[in-house]
C-alpha cells in the first residue's frame, strides 16, 4: 500500500464492494495516472463539470495546443525518472504538461498532437522496451498518420557498448520527421551514465518547447485549482535507505558449481513501500580483492588523492565506492587502445567487428583487458576514464502481504569464477555475499508497473523462471495466497541440478499441498547428461553441452494446455537472463501459438504482441 494512503482516514460512504472497484479499478497504475485521478476526483467534488474538460476526457482541452505531452518507454526506470524529471521542470516552468507510459499512450491521439516529448530506451539487440512495443509499431506501421502540426523531440537511452545503441530512439526520431513532423530539439543519446547527457538535452528540450510554445521563461508554475499533492519517499535512488540485514541464507547446496543467496532486509523506518513484482536497487561496493588487483596490475596508489567532478577521495576508495569495475564497456576499450595504441584492440572498435568486440565483452572483465594490454594509467585519467558505479536492480522474492511492510526478500546468484588466471567477481553479488548480521546495504525501490499480477484474482497465471528468475514468483504465489486469488497457478523453474540447485523446493511443495500453486513443470539441465571432459567449455570453464533440457523444452511439452490457458485469458509472466533465456522462451512461445492455435508465424507473431499489448505477456528481464 502506497504510504501516502495510510494516513487517510476510512471512508464512510464507499462499501466495502466499491472500495474493491476502486482498488481493482487503480490497481498497476503509474504515478502519473493516478495523480491524475486525484485531480479529477478533487475537482469533481468541488462539484465541476470537469469530464469534458480534462485531457483524455471528452473534447481536447482549449489549451491542448499549448499543451507539452511526455511519452516514456522504460525497462528498468531510467527513462521513466528521466521523462517525470522533465514533467516537473516544465510544469515548473509554466508548461501544462501531461506525461504517461508508452503503453498507456492513447494512439488514436497522436493525429492531433501538437507537441510530444518521447523519452525510450533501447534494449538488447536494438528492441523497445516491452511496453513500449505496441507504440512503437503503431508509429513505424502503415496506419501511422500523417503528422504535419506536430512539434517533436526525441531522447534515447542505452549502452554505447552494443551495436545497436540507442535504436530505438534514432528509428523514432526519423519516423516522426518522415511523418511530417518538424523537431524542436535535435535528437538526444544518453549512455549508460545517462544522468548528465539527460539532464543537458532536458534543458535545451525544455527552452526549445518553451520559445515554440510562446512561453515566457518567467513564467510562473502554472497549476489547475485543485491540484493533486506528489508524496514522495525520503529515500530514493540518489539517497538509499541502509537496510538491515536479517538474514543471508545459502539456497544450494554445498556442492553446488553456484553460491545462491536468499536475502532478507529491514525496511523499518523508512517509508518505502513495494508491491510483488517490483524491485529493488542496490548500490554496490565493488570486492576489495577486486580492487587490489587493479592497484597491483596498474601499479598504483591506493592512497593517493584523486579530485574529481568537485570530489576529493583516495584512489582505493574511488575504485571501490564510485567506479564501475566489474563491467567491460566501449568507452574503457576505446580508452584502452588509445593509451597501448595496440592496432589489434583499436580493430575490434570497428563496426565491422561487432561480433568479435561483443565477445570480448562477455568473456573479458576490465581487469583481463589491463592485463592483456599493459598502458600506463595516472590515477586522475584512470578515474576519469571509468562509468561511475550504479545500482543493481534485484526483483523482489517476497509480498508485503505475506511478509510485512517493513520486511524485503532477495534472490542473489554470487557471481565469482576463475578465467583468464584470476578470480573475477560481481559487484552487487559479492557486496550482498558478504552483508552478515551487523550490516546494512543501501537499497531504494524500483516499481515495475508493468509486471502487476491481475487485478482480477479470478485470472490464472502462468510464471516462467528459471534460476534466481523464479524470485518475483515466490513474490507472486505468497500474494495470490494472501489476498485469496480464485485463480490457478502454473510455474515453470528450471536450473542445473536437482539436487543441487533446486531453490525455494520446501516452498514450493507446501504450495502445491496447500493449493496456492497448481503446477510445477521443472527442468533440470545438467541432470543425467554425460559430459565429456573434452567438451567444448565457456569462459567460466562449464562444459557446453546439447543434450539438455531448459525451460523452453517443458514449455514445448506443454503447449497444448498452455495454449488453452492463454485463450482462456491466463496472464504470461517471463523473469530471468535476457540475453539468451528470455529470447528462447519467446520463440518457444511462438511455436505454441502457431501450433496449437492455427497460426502462421506471423499470426503468431501478432497473437503475442497483442497479448504484450494487453498487459497479459509482462517480462522483467535482465
Amino acid at each position: 500500500m502506497n504510504a501516502a494512503l495510510k494516513s487517510l482516514p476510512p471512508a464512510p460512504t464507499l462499501d466495502p464492494e466499491r472500495l474493491a472497484l476502486l482498488a481493482r479499478l487503480t490497481h498497476g497504475l503509474a504515478p502519473a495516472d493516478l495523480y491524475w485521478i486525484a485531480a479529477y476526483s478533487a475537482a469533481a467534488a468541488a462539484g465541476g463539470a470537469v469530464a469534458a474538460s480534462l485531457p483524455g476526457m471528452g473534447e481536447q482541452p482549449a489549451d491542448a495546443g499549448r499543451r507539452l505531452t511526455i511519452v516514456y518507454g522504460s525497462q528498468t526506470g531510467n527513462s521513466r525518472r528521466v521523462a517525470e524529471q522533465l514533467a516537473n521542470r516544465a510544469e515548473a516552468a509554466g508548461l501544462p504538461v501531461r506525461l504517461l507510459r508508452a503503453g498507456a499512450y492513447p494512439l488514436r491521439e497522436l493525429a492531433q498532437e501538437r507537441f510530444l516529448s518521447v523519452v525510450i530506451s533501447s534494449q538488447g539487440d536494438g528492441d523497445p522496451p516491452d511496453d513500449a512495443v505496441g507504440f512503437v509499431e503503431f508509429i513505424a506501421g502503415k496506419r501511422a498518420p500523417k503528422l504535419p502540426q506536430l512539434k517533436f523531440a526525441v531522447l534515447g537511452l542505452g549502452d554505447s557498448s552494443y551495436p545497436k545503441y540507442c535504436a530505438v530512439s534514432q528509428a523514432l526520431d526519423a519516423r516522426l520527421a518522415e511523418l511530417g513532423g518538424q523537431r524542436f530539439a535535435e535528437l538526444g543519446e544518453a549512455d549508460v551514465d545517462f544522468e548528465a547527457a539527460a539532464a543537458g538535452w532536458s534543458e535545451r528540450a525544455l527552452a526549445a518547447a518553451r520559445e515554440t510554445l510562446d512561453v515566457p521563461a518567467t513564467a510562473p508554475r502554472q497549476g489547475a485549482a485543485l491540484h493533486a499533492v506528489r508524496t514522495v519517499a525520503t529515500y530514493s535512488r540518489e539517497q538509499p535507505f541502509a537496510a538491515a540485514v536479517l538474514e543471508n541464507q545459502r539456497i544450494v547446496s554445498r556442492d553446488s558449481e553456484r553460491d545462491v543467496r536468499h536475502v532478507e532486509l529491514s525496511l523499518e523506518g523508512s517509508g518505502l513501500r513495494y508491491e510483488a513484482g517490483d524491485a529493488v536497487g542496490v548500490w554496490p561496493r565493488n570486492p576489495p580483492a577486486l580492487v587490489e588487483q587493479w592497484l597491483t596490475t596498474l601499479r598504483l596508489d591506493g592512497a593517493a588523492e584523486v579530485e574529481h567532478g568537485g570530489k576529493h577521495l583516495p584512489l582505493a576508495r574511488w575504485l571501490a565506492e564510485e567506479r564501475e569495475i566489474t563491467r567491460l564497456t566501449r568507452p574503457l576499450v576505446a580508452a584502452q587502445a588509445a593509451a597501448t595504441r595496440h592496432a589489434g584492440l583499436q580493430r575490434l572498435l570497428a563496426p565491422e567487428q561487432r561480433a568479435e568486440f561483443a565477445a570480448l565483452l562477455e568473456s573479458h572483465q576490465p581487469i583481463d583487458l589491463l592485463r592483456e594490454f599493459p598502458a600506463a594509467w595516472d590515477a586522475a585519467e584512470l578515474v576519469a576514464a571509468l562509468r561511475p558505479l550504479t545500482p543493481r536492480l534485484y526483483s523482489i522474492a517476497s509480498s508485503p502481504k505475506a511478509v510485512g511492510p517493513d520486511e524485503v526478500h532477495l534472490t542473489v546468484a554470487v557471481v565469482e569464477y576463475a578465467a583468464h588466471g584470476s578470480t573475477h567477481y560481481g559487484a552487487a553479488s559479492s557486496f550482498l555475499a558478504g552483508a552478515g548480521d551487523d550490516a546494512t546495504v543501501p537499497v531504494f525501490i524500483e516499481p515495475n508497473e508493468r509486471f502487476r499480477l491481475p487485478a482480477d484474482g479470478s485470472r490464472d497465471v502462468i510464471m516462467i523462471g528459471p534460476g534466481t528468475g523464479v524470485a518475483p514468483f515466490r513474490a507472486f504465489v505468497q500474494e495470490r495466497e494472501a489476498t485469496a486469488a480464485s485463480g490457478r497457478n502454473w510455474l515453470f523453474f528450471g536450473n542445473r541440478h536437482f539436487a543441487r540447485d533446486f531453490l525455494y523446493q520446501l516452498e514450493w511443495q507446501d504450495a502445491l499441498r496447500r493449493g496456492s500453486l497448481s503446477r510445477l513443470d521443472l527442468a533440470f539441465s545438467r541432470d543425467g547428461v554425460a559430459r565429456s571432459e573434452s567438451a567444448p567449455r565457456d569462459v567460466r570453464g562449464v562444459a557446453r553441452d546439447s543434450h539438455k533440457v531448459y525451460v523452453q523444452q517443458r514449455l514445448r511439452e506443454n503447449g497444448r494446455e498452455l495454449y488453452a490457458w492463454l485463450r482462456e485469458g491466463a496472464h504470461l509472466y517471463v523473469c530471468g537472463d535476457s540475453a539468451h533465456m528470455a529470447r528462447d522462451v519467446h520463440k518457444a512461445l511462438l511455436e505454441i501459438v502457431a501450433t496449437h492455435g492455427g497460426l502462421s508465424a506471423e499470426g503468431a507473431r501478432a497473437w503475442l504482441a497483442d497479448l504484450l499489448q494487453q498487459g497479459r505477456y509482462a517480462r522483467d528481464v535482465y
